[in-house]
């Protein structure tokens, strides 16, 4: 869904700087392996894209030896002579020297952790003073991103909505000193049965200059598999509509609250302190509900209560 979203082209150069076995940029190769031009030709097969798809397209980080060898593993299993999956510990001062590197990140980094402040590298305590690896994580994308550069990453429902200092920086930062695309809010169980923590996407675009006007909201309520530990496929699947109103989104058009996606403007955001989470600006719509006239209730109940007494009466009179 992720890759879908962020339509890779055939020159980018992407990053996964907690890339794990490799999923997300296994998942972008084979999107890009399937793309057509206009003429229904695939685009890897133009001159230099599926050189550049071997040898400099897939960058990824992982500090497990373990990870590191999967992630290569699965890459090449998959088709990808030369991926870069280098043994780096992402937000240490120690790897601090790639910048403006990347025109694509995608991620699903560490949630609640924390490291030890003196081991934090000292460009991502600038933008923002926290140890926690779910924020300083947001700052390393900023970093490593070049300029007009692309990120869609997986962050808990607390980067959202947190109230402490650094939670709030790093909403402002994105979406004061950066463009802030979208927000989608996921349910509880999609990570399930390894986490039931409430997350959500965020997709933004370094641009070092602002540029946010309006973020688009959606609020996906199901993934096509059920929420529970089980995750058997279900009816319900929010994703290909997801998809489809990103595609077509319009700030203009886009404007009823009541519905899955709409888009909020950048100052009422500002004015409610750069709170990200959809539930402060989705509008719920209440149903009135009618009730009969209290006589009615009351007559109904009695109606009950006499074919209790009755039912009671044939009892007793059987027992006798």
């Amino acid at each position: 869904m992720m890759v879908e979203l962020m339509s890779p082209g055939p020159r980018e150069i992407i990053c996964d700087p907690a890339c794990g076995t490799a999923g997300f940029l296994v998942a972008a190769a084979e999107y890009l392996r399937d793309l057509k031009d206009g003429d229904g030709n695939l685009i890897l097969n133009a001159p230099g894209n599926r050189e550049h798809f071997n040898q400099e397209m897939f960058h990824g980080f992982d500090f497990d030896g373990t990870m590191l060898r999967i992630g290569s593993m699965n890459l090449m299993l998959h088709g990808i002579e030369d991926p870069k999956i280098e043994a780096r510990d992402s937000l240490s001062e120690d790897h601090a020297g790639i910048t403006e590197a990347f025109t694509l990140i995608l991620a699903n980094p560490p949630f609640k952790g924390s490291i030890e402040k003196s081991t934090i590298a000292k460009d991502l305590t600038k933008v923002i003073s926290t140890t926690k690896t779910e924020l300083l994580f947001i700052a390393l994308f900023l970093r490593l991103l070049k300029i007009g550069g692309r990120a869609a990453v997986i962050v808990p429902d607390g980067v959202l909505f947190g109230s402490s200092t650094a939670h709030k920086k790093i909403r402002e930062v994105l979406v004061e000193q950066h463009k802030l695309d979208g927000v989608i809010s996921m349910p509880s169980g999609v990570f399930k049965p390894y986490a039931g923590v409430s997350t959500a996407v965020l997709i933004f675009t370094k641009t070092g200059a602002g540029g946010t006007d309006y973020v688009w909201f959606y609020d996906m309520e199901a993934d096509g598999l059920s929420l529970d530990d089980k995750r058997q496929p279900v009816e319900n699947n929010d994703i290909p509509d997801l998809l489809k109103r990103w595609q077509e989104r319009n700030h203009q058009i886009d404007t009823d609250r009541t519905g899955k996606a709409f888009f909020v403007p950048k100052d009422e955001i500002k004015t409610n302190g750069y709170d990200l989470s959809i539930n402060r600006y989705k509008e719920i719509e209440y149903e009135e509900v009618k009730y009969e006239p209290p006589q009615v209730i009351l007559q109904k109940l009695r109606d009950l209560e006499d074919e209790i007494r009755a039912d009671l009466d044939a009892l007793e009179g059987l027992l006798g």
